[in-house]
């Protein structure tokens, strides 16, 4: 066949395949031109789920009568006019394909008003971007977009369709994501004219944990730690699980870039790599984080839905992530202390929490808790008050330790600790404590594997990694690419205790290695280290085999199950407990201690009741 031009309709039903799959992604596209239009309030209305009606209304700043076609037509839009605007964008959209996508596979309705008409327009189109006839209408400042039949020239697709109430939960799913990107929007979502959701504008700290508490559930924010951390130019805010409350599925987690709801590979290995030391295994952490940076930093126009983002400095913002996450969740221990910060800018290798006025507002001063239920005993971190090293907190107790330590006089005279005294070894396995505010139970193993396995880790990283010479090099076989990129990050093998270089066009000879990882199949190590530094910029393999190690040597160097511990011993590992970084789980993941607060022993009698 001879090259001839498309016309216009079939050419934006092929750009609709890209951008419309089903309702929801018609519902995304609209709800982001309302936040582009400076709506605070939003209307959804929506009927068979979708397929034969969504209609959205917003109390934006409008399109003026004359730019209606201009809206209606492909690749005009108000968001960009240059490439210098392309490379900055700031908006939700910009690529001018939405409403022309949309009218080609369904029938649309737009209608318009600006704050200085005397009234509003109204224009019908088709996807053929013509005969458009502009209509007075008497609607609000603000607009409305009607979308009928979806697919009904395009039956084929039609069938692709699931059921109503598939479809209809496509898009309240999506709804809730947009609505915890902005706070300031308020929605309102109608199903076959039945109110599903109704999320009023959410200004202070309170009604923004309240609004994620009514989309997340009540338990996430029971159970979350507030991140706020600046650096380099960018800020990682919102919310993370305590690593005890975790999901089988990764449906909890939400990361947001710029306000834009994104997946990407570097965020979730970054995400998953905080996580690494303290998530039980087969568990997924829940999250709801934002990351603002300069728009010059981020490419949005990566994928026709804006589903996905290239970072320019990807290696940065990863490390950034990680860093953040990794010690906030480290400083989640019994006692834990706010950190103060001087003011000015922060180095991009230091991650300091802001100042307890800015990290922690007050409705999330509140204490954390874990739990798996409201009547289950719960994990909770408590305010600092005594930090005393072992040799100290002993001296407390010169003669008679176990009488002392249980009384309440000595407790109100001294003060409690955190984690209480210890009162009794139950079963030769779990420490029985008192505390101000009832008791709490220890697995003395678990809590022990923790505090030895931090301080392996801190004795092991203090210095240089060491390294051990091979008697006969090893010879790997890799592919040319491979071996060029070993050659390129020599400097960073050596960093990492490998003394690896070319040999060939595909042959890498290993001479040394990490001390610790003299047993591990080095072969596969290179090999996957390599993998990792083509997918993420750098590799954890290292740390994760020396981690490993250094937890099975603290595993085995426990306490074991059934040794009676004396009070002494016992009081001694509660403070190590109050002063160890992640001392809230076990090497494995699992939870180390949990309270039963006064409360809690007069519920289960019942008390008062």
């Amino acid at each position: 066949m001879r090259i001839q031009s498309l016309p216009t309709q079939l050419i934006n039903q092929i750009a609709a395949g890209e951008v419309v799959e089903r309702p929801s992604s018609i519902v995304k596209e609209l709800l982001e031109n309302c936040f582009d239009a400076g709506a605070t309030q939003i209307h959804i209305d929506v009927e068979q789920g979708g397929i034969r009606l969504i209609k959205i209304r917003d109390n934006g700043c409008g399109i003026v009568q004359e730019d209606l076609p201009l809206a209606l037509s492909r690749h005009a839009t108000s968001k960009i006019s240059s490439l210098q605007d392309l490379e900055c964008v700031s908006s939700m959209g910009f690529r001018g394909e939405a409403l022309p996508s949309i009218s080609s596979v369904a029938r649309l309705t737009l209608i318009s008003r600006v704050a200085e008409a005397d009234c509003a327009w109204k224009v019908a189109a088709d996807g053929s971007e013509k005969d458009f006839d502009p209509q007075p209408d008497p609607h609000p400042q603000g607009t409305t977009i009607e979308v009928r039949d979806l697919f009904y020239n395009t039956p084929a697709r039609r069938k692709f369709l699931k059921t109503e109430k598939t479809e209809f939960a496509h898009i309240e799913n999506l709804i809730k994501k947009m609505a915890l990107s902005r706070f300031d929007v308020g929605f309102i979502l109608n199903h076959n004219h039945r109110e599903i959701m109704n999320l009023k504008p959410a200004v202070s700290v309170f009604e923004q944990e309240s609004r994620i508490a009514r989309i997340c559930s009540s338990a996430f924010i029971e159970n979350a730690v507030t991140i706020d951390f600046e650096a380099s130019g960018m800020h990682l805010s919102g919310w993370v699980g305590l690593p005890t409350f975790s999901r089988s599925q990764s449906d909890m987690q939400f990361f947001y870039v710029n306000d834009r709801l994104i997946k990407d590979r570097l965020v979730t290995h970054a995400v998953k790599q905080a996580y690494s030391d303290v998530l039980f295994h087969g568990r997924q952490p829940v999250f709801v984080l934002y990351l603002n940076l300069e728009p010059t930093l981020v490419d949005v126009n990566a994928h026709p839905a804006k589903l996905e983002v290239r970072f320019r400095e990807g290696r940065t913002v990863h490390d950034f992530i990680f860093k953040a996450l990794h010690r906030s969740l480290a400083d989640i221990r019994p006692g834990q202390q706010e950190h103060e910060t001087q003011p000015g800018n922060l180095a991009v290798e230091t991650f300091v929490p802001l100042p307890a006025s800015v990290a922690s507002p007050p409705s999330m001063a509140r204490q954390q808790t874990f739990s798996t239920s409201n009547s289950s005993p719960v994990q909770t971190s408590l305010p600092l008050q005594v930090a005393e090293e072992i040799d100290a907190y002993t001296a407390l107790y010169p003669v008679n330790a176990q009488s002392l330590a249980s009384s309440p006089v000595a407790q109100e005279s001294q003060g409690a600790p955190p984690l209480g005294y210890a009162i009794a070894h139950l079963h030769s396995i779990f420490i029985l404590s008192e505390t101000e505010k009832g008791i709490i139970l220890v697995d003395a193993h678990a809590a022990h594997e923790r505090v030895s396995y931090e301080r392996l880790k801190q004795q092991y990283h203090a210095g240089t990694v060491p390294t051990q010479p091979f008697l006969l090099p090893i010879k790997i076989q890799v592919s040319a690419a491979e071996a060029e990129l070993a050659e390129q990050q020599h400097e960073a093998f050596l960093s990492l205790g490998f003394e690896i270089n070319r040999s060939g066009p595909e042959t890498l000879v290993l001479r040394a290695s990490p001390a610790l990882l003299q047993k591990e199949d080095m072969d596969s190590l290179i090999k996957d280290i390599l993998a990792d530094i083509v997918a993420h910029g750098m590799s954890q393999r290292v740390l994760e085999k020396s981690n490993e190690i250094l937890a099975t040597m603290a595993c085995h160097g426990a306490v074991r199950a059934k040794r009676k511990l004396t009070v002494t011993e016992m009081n001694a590992l509660l403070r190590e407990m109050e002063k160890t970084e992640r001392s809230g789980q076990c090497n494995h993941g699992r939870p180390t201690w949990i309270e039963l607060t006064t409360s809690d022993l007069d519920r289960f009698f019942l008390r008062g009741q």
